[in-house]
Formats: structure tokens, sequence, C-alpha cells
């Protein structure tokens, strides 16, 4: 088989075009969550804070000078970053847990149907559990 031909057979299984689709949705799903964090959660927080810009917040190791730029350690982003990933890590945990409750219900048995046959304790034919004598050899049978 050649090489083109089997890449071809590789790249158009469904589970190739499932991952393609949920790391494109990932990726958007990732955007709407660092809008959450940035634009919606932080900025109240910030205000319960005492007006504080998380995205703002740094350590400043080097002061800028004419020569070098500044170094600063930016804890505030790293901050935002955690939050989203929080989220995400939150929002995934609960599709999971969703999708494993959805499979349990799939996987329980039903409960197995009541016999509706019985056998005749005299001949050993196998007669409807509503009969008081069997069809075939005529005994009574108790119920």
């Amino acid at each position: 088989m050649g090489m083109v031909k089997e890449f071809k057979e590789f790249a158009m299984r469904g589970n190739v075009a499932d991952m393609a689709v949920g790391i494109i949705i990932g990726g958007a799903f990732g955007k709407i969550v660092s809008s959450l964090v940035n634009d919606v959660l932080m900025p109240p927080l910030g205000m319960l804070l005492g007006n504080v810009d998380f995205s703002d917040l740094a350590f400043v190791l080097r002061v800028k000078t004419e020569e070098a730029a500044a170094v600063t350690l930016r804890y505030g982003l790293f901050i935002n970053t955690i939050l989203d990933f929080i989220i995400v890590a939150f929002a995934i945990f609960m599709v999971i847990k969703s999708m494993n409750r959805l499979k349990q219900k799939e996987a329980v048995p039903a409960a197995p149907a009541p016999a509706s046959t019985r056998h005749c304790p005299k001949c050993d034919s196998e007669i409807s559990v509503k009969a008081t004598r069997c069809p075939h050899c005529t005994s009574d049978l108790t119920v």
C-alpha cells in the first residue's frame, strides 16, 4: 500500500476528524474562558480587593534603563491563567461526570421478565405458569 493511500485512510478515520473538531472547539472555549476571567470575574474581584487590576500586578526585578528593558515578574497574569485553568478543568470535569452518569444509566441491565412458563412435576413438559392442569399428561397442578 502506498504511503499516500495509507495516510489518506488514516486522516479520513472518524477519530481523527472528531479530534480535530474537539481541538478547534477547545481553542474557542479557551478564549471564552479567558474572556470570562479577564473581563467578568477579575474586575469585581479586583474592586473587592481595593481596586486592584490583577493584570498589572508585578514585581520589578530590574528597573528600565537606557541600555536595558525592565525585568518584571508578572504574577497578576499568572493568577488570571490559574483561574482560567480552574474554570476549564471544572467545566471538563462536569462534562465527563455527566457522560459517565449517562453511560451508567445505559449499562444498567433491565430487570429480567417474570417467568411465563414452568415444568410439570409429573411429565416434565413446559407449561404456562397459570395452568392448573397439565395439557400433556392431564395431571392436576397445585398453584
